[in-house]
């Protein structure tokens, strides 16, 4: 793995961890952290924000990508999730095809409290996603 890429996945890791720490989550006490990597290599983060009425609940991959879009980023090449978890938690159907929208290619890494990860495309994580 060039060194390069290296940087990249620690960047990323270190935001979705941080990002975890910041999330609103009374509700289910499970804290979910996002980073997703413009290409223009900006790291944007977010955090699952629930609320008493849980279909209102946010989830962190999508707070990153609205912050994304909300400062004017629209292409991305590489998201990160962190749960304090003992195996990876992988994005829901709702949050893959949100951002399918805006990065088919994506390159999604989930990790947590061990040393397991989740790495994949986001097709291979929602083979079938509806685009335009």
């Amino acid at each position: 793995m060039p060194s390069f890429e290296i940087t990249h996945r620690k960047r990323l890791e270190k935001a979705a961890r941080q990002a975890a720490a910041k999330s609103y989550s009374p509700y289910s006490n499970f804290a979910v952290g996002a980073a997703l990597l413009t290409c223009d290599d900006k790291i944007v983060n977010g955090c699952n924000i629930e609320n008493a009425s849980y279909g209102l609940t946010l989830c962190a991959e999508r707070v990153a990508l609205a912050r994304a879009v909300a400062e004017g980023h629209r292409h991305f090449s590489a998201l990160f999730i962190f749960t304090a978890t003992q195996t990876p938690t992988p994005p829901c159907g709702a949050c893959l095809q949100v951002l399918a929208e805006f990065a088919p290619q994506l390159r999604i890494t989930a990790v947590c409290d061990t040393e397991l990860t989740l790495e994949g495309g986001l097709d291979d994580f929602l083979p079938h996603a509806f685009v335009r």
